[in-house]
């Protein structure tokens, strides 16, 4: 199983090179299910690989000077409060039994992966009609909407403090759509938010925690590694291909979560 979980780990870093988002909604997954984490802790980790990994894959668009700062900046400043305030205080608050029946106990483990199986359900519907709307021509100019984005970069916060999930797939639709931005430019920015809001919610962590950096250092440099690939495969293979085959794949996986956890 845990052969499996660096492969998986493989294919987080080709895929964040790849689109610039998604890869990391597989992070969580495999580290419970392959690796034998609890959820708290696979979120935790989580965002520190999906951090580091998103670096990475920045520093090449940041070169081309496709990083827009400036609205990099109205994004992340609610986004990084939000996800801080979810990570040292919203977290630690949830009781280990959240509710319990005869025929069902929700645990706060258990409601961290049913969200996140909504999420990944959320986020492969996000990539599939993207993917089957890349073939059409964008508007030649979009309004800049400065204060519905400062609104959703702070739900993102919620999302990615929560799920551990550096939530690409919201973000690079909303600078696409609500700053205007290219696509290219709007991956790029993406990757810097994930990466600040990332570390800071782990940074949220280590005041509650010890991380084992022996594995998660190690286990961090695999799709930091596989990011460049990705990004060079990106020139050369369809996106709009690339995001339904794995759209349709991260449903399959978010549905299976979610069943398994519901039947317990």
């Amino acid at each position: 199983m845990e052969i499996a979980g660096y492969f998986a780990a493989v294919l987080i870093g080709l895929t964040l090179g790849l689109m610039g988002a998604g890869g990391s909604i597989l992070t969580v997954p495999v580290l419970v299910y392959l690796f034998g984490f609890d959820p708290v802790t696979a979120t935790s980790y989580s965002l520190f690989i999906v951090g580091i990994t998103a670096f990475t894959g920045s520093i090449s668009y940041f070169r081309q000077g496709a990083i827009k700062f400036q609205t990099t900046l109205l994004f992340v400043l609610p986004s990084l409060l939000s996800v801080y305030l979810t990570r040292s205080f919203l977290i630690p608050a949830l009781p280990d039994i959240i509710f319990t029946s005869d025929f069902f106990i929700l645990t706060k483990g258990g409601l961290i992966l049913i969200f996140f199986a909504l999420l990944m359900i959320f986020s492969s519907l996000s990539m599939i009609l993207s993917g089957q709307k890349d073939g059409e021509n964008p508007s030649k100019e979009t309004p800049f909407h400065g204060g519905l984005i400062l609104l959703i970069g702070f739900g993102t916060g919620i999302v990615t403090g929560f799920a551990g999930a550096g939530g690409g797939f919201i973000i690079i639709p909303v600078l696409v759509l609500l700053a205007g931005l290219p696509i290219r430019s709007a991956i790029g920015t993406s990757l810097v938010i994930i990466t600040l809001n990332s570390l800071m919610g782990f940074s949220g962590d280590l005041f509650h925690s010890s991380p084992d950096w022996a594995f998660l250092i190690p286990f961090s440099l695999i799709p930091v590694a596989a990011i460049f690939p990705g990004t060079l495969l990106s020139r050369k293979i369809d996106s709009a291909k690339l995001k339904l085959f794995f759209g349709w794949f991260v449903l399959v996986i978010g549905l299976i979560m979610l069943i398994k956890e519901l039947l317990g």
